[in-house]
């Protein structure tokens, strides 16, 4: 089975090839910018991408969503990551987190899957804290920054254990599950 996987984000479509190829399922990136929308949560932001990308390609499609939700910041960047990647990347975090003890965080992602038949989502979630600097130089994003629960090493610094515990794996399994049925 061919997906074909909406992104401009050539790290993420590797990271999702490199999961899904171990369940026997094959993607097509598809380099088609879509409008962002702004959104309460990801589901809706999910949703109305895949739902857009379907028109355009008449094809079954992925797209995805995700944010870090910082707990201290009430959940900032949280569905406004992307945005805030771009404009003050991991620095601007950290700065903002520099005399901030509780350091919880959670990665979250929401994979929208579009056919013929309608929109189905799936969710993964992967709990951690933010580290105090930079570490690491595998992943992209916010994975300098993140470690996760039970570790010591940020993403970046063990793609290995992102691969096998991160939100996008989490989203992807269950979406293999669906496939499946």
């Amino acid at each position: 089975m061919v997906i074909y996987f909406c992104t401009t984000n050539r790290n993420k479509f590797l990271e999702y090839k490199e999961i899904l190829s171990k369940f026997g399922v094959q993607i097509r990136m598809l380099k088609i910018k879509l409008i962002e929308i702004q959104a309460k949560n990801l589901e809706e932001v999910a949703t109305f991408k895949a739902n857009l990308a379907f028109k355009i390609v008449k094809k079954p499609v992925i797209v995805e969503d995700a944010g870090l939700f910082i707990k201290a910041l009430n959940g900032f960047p949280g569905v406004y990551s992307s945005f805030v990647f771009k404009t003050i990347g991991n620095d601007g975090i950290l700065k903002l987190m520099k005399n901030v003890k509780d350091r919880t965080a959670k990665f979250k992602a929401v994979i929208a899957f579009r056919n013929k038949k309608g929109t189905f989502l799936f969710k993964g979630e992967c709990k951690g804290r933010i580290a105090f600097k930079k570490r690491g130089k595998s992943g992209f994003g916010f994975d300098p920054i993140f470690i996760p629960y039970k570790s010591t090493q940020t993403f970046a610094e063990n793609l290995e254990l992102k691969n096998r515990i991160s939100h996008r794996r989490k989203a992807l399994e269950k979406f293999v599950k669906f496939l499946k049925k």
